[in-house]
């Protein structure tokens, strides 16, 4: 009980602040689609957004999550401020020189990723978004790593607030591409500031030592390609809709997308969460068998929501939304289940980590990037949106089995039969839902009461022995 007392504390309190900043940009998305003239603004902006996360991806170089790792090597803290400053200076100087490649590059970004060059001042609010960003996460680093709870939550809350305090204004007076970006510069400036001043001991120029860049890149080097990998599975759909169809219908993704981003919130709970939890236990002896039953339980938890999720979607945007961006909702089931198939990954994929035997993941999820691609281009054009986001998810299928598979040869995995019925069981679901009740709420909910049925049922069994566990915790 002790260790899913941490791992719930962590995904609770870490993933609740994670969950304030993602919720209110997804409540605010109604309000804005009604101030923007239509589906092309949002197109433009969510496109920026695309930019950004790849170039961050390019800035940042891995280096977050080998600054994370390496801070568990040893308890000292002089250690610890060494490595956490060391990769701060190193991501300074890479998110620099990305900043002033975008400058120079400007006209090309724009034409490449907004389709239009007369959008090239754009990217002056991305390259600095890209500067901010990258080496905010360093900055903001050390308050999860100490389990900052407090500050955490509060930042998480105020710092949305202000961005939307910025953009709405901005919005009703017209000014339509640059005020969600400018909005999201000037909150994440303020947020910079805050974690500088909160966590400056742990950050000096004088503790930076070349000694530690090399075990540093060690672990970023191989695990850089897959932050690339993933900007190609959740953004390279954008910029195929947008050069296969239009960018109006990109636009009508990205909302489309948004509900499926509430699975976000629980990707986001596990991502503030899961590191620590991660590498706290990882010296333990039966880290294998821990590992494996989060990365089930998980997955069962994904798959009942997205049942909900299929079922409601319909109703959700004829409420919230109105004209165009109604139909908008066929690619939500599938954008909602495929950040938790992403989740299911890294919790995967973080056995590779812990061995430090980072490139196995790189291969894994090159496979399933290039699958996805390829399916945007088979799909696209005959089915629309919903065939982008098909490829997205049948992507992350593709990755999850062939990583499973390979950790389970390695012996650094458990699979049980009941996990490998209920994937089953889900697919089913999804091909029922979409031939059967797509346009239907009452037959999608009694589809998914049925299946969600099933699906405890193979589980009833861990389920009584945690309420066991649970009951005998709680009465000592």
């Amino acid at each position: 009980m002790k260790k899913i007392k941490l791992f719930l504390e962590n995904f609770l309190i870490y993933g609740f602040g994670g969950i304030i900043s993602k919720l209110i940009p997804l409540i605010m998305v109604p309000v804005i689609t009604r101030i923007m003239p239509n589906s092309e603004y949002f197109g433009i902006y969510d496109l920026s957004n695309t930019v950004v996360s790849l170039c961050s991806s390019l800035a940042i170089m891995g280096m977050y999550d080998s600054m994370y790792r390496l801070f568990f090597e040893k308890e000292e803290e002089a250690f610890k401020q060494e490595i956490c400053s060391t990769a701060f200076l190193f991501t300074l100087g890479t998110s620099a020189l990305v900043f002033a490649v975008m400058v120079l590059c400007r006209k090309a970004i724009a034409i490449w990723f907004l389709n239009d060059e007369k959008l090239s001042y754009l990217v002056y609010f991305q390259a600095m978004a890209t500067l901010i960003g990258a080496t905010n996460g360093i900055l903001s680093a050390p308050t999860r790593m100490q389990n900052k709870r407090r500050v955490f939550l509060v930042m998480n809350t105020v710092i949305p607030l202000i961005s939307y305090g910025i953009a709405i204004p901005m919005l009703l007076r017209g000014y339509y591409i640059i005020a969600l970006p400018l909005a999201g510069l000037l909150s994440a400036t303020a947020n910079e500031m805050v974690f500088a001043a909160l966590n400056r001991k742990w950050f000096s120029p004088r503790k930076f030592r070349w000694v530690h860049v090399k075990p540093l890149l060690a672990i970023a080097i191989p695990l850089f390609p897959n932050f690339v990998i993933y900007w190609l599975y959740n953004s390279s759909d954008r910029l195929m809709i947008t050069n296969l169809a239009g960018i109006g219908d990109a636009g009508l993704y990205a909302v489309g997308s948004k509900l499926g981003q509430a699975s976000q919130l629980i990707y986001t709970a596990f991502a503030g969460g899961w590191q620590y939890f991660a590498f706290s236990t990882m010296k333990e002896g039966d880290q294998v068998k821990t590992n494996s039953l989060v990365f089930e339980y998980l997955g069962i938890i994904s798959f009942l929501s997205s049942f909900f999720i299929c079922a409601l979607a319909g109703l959700i945007y004829r409420i919230l939304f109105v004209g165009e961006y109604v139909n908008s909702y066929i690619v939500s089931p599938y954008l909602f289940l495929a950040p938790l198939l992403q989740m299911l990954y890294q919790v995967a994929g973080n056995q590779f980590l812990v061995i430090k035997k980072t490139w196995p993941s790189m291969v894994i999820l090159l496979g399933g990037a290039i699958a996805n691609v390829a399916l945007n281009f088979i799909l696209i054009p005959r089915i629309g949106i919903e065939g982008a986001a098909i490829a997205t998810v049948s992507g992350y299928i593709i990755t999850d089995i062939v990583c499973v598979w390979a950790l389970c040869r390695m012996k650094l995995m458990i699979m049980r039969r009941n996990f490998l019925y209920a994937a089953l069981f889900t697919a089913a679901f999804f091909v029922l839902w979409r031939t059967m009740a797509v346009r239907d709420t009452g037959r999608g909910l009694i589809l998914a009461m049925v299946f969600s049925g099933i699906l405890i049922s193979l589980y009833r069994k861990d389920l009584q022995d945690f309420w066991s566990r649970f009951r005998t915790a709680d009465g000592r």
